[in-house]
């Protein structure tokens, strides 16, 4: 019974975090994207406030979704 929850909430971590990181928006890279993003935060760009809310989110989503299968795994193995 408590397995069957646990496998249950690790599904449901596993989707949360794979939503959290198709959300995110992409991290310009290499030269072009350092100088765009910074006259982007020069001349008043987009708002980065939801990308820190999110990668908050998928730090904490990453951290319980690996927290639940260490116990789901030490469980099983009993």
């Amino acid at each position: 019974m408590v397995i069957t929850a646990l496998k249950v909430i690790d599904a449901i971590l596993a989707i949360c975090l794979i939503l959290s990181v198709v959300l995110q928006s992409g991290k310009s890279a290499g030269l072009s994207g350092s100088i765009a993003g910074g006259a982007e935060t020069f001349f008043g760009g987009k708002s980065k406030g939801i990308d820190q809310v999110l990668a908050r989110l998928t730090a904490i989503l990453g951290i319980a979704f690996g927290t639940v299968t260490l116990i789901l795994a030490k469980m099983i193995n009993l």
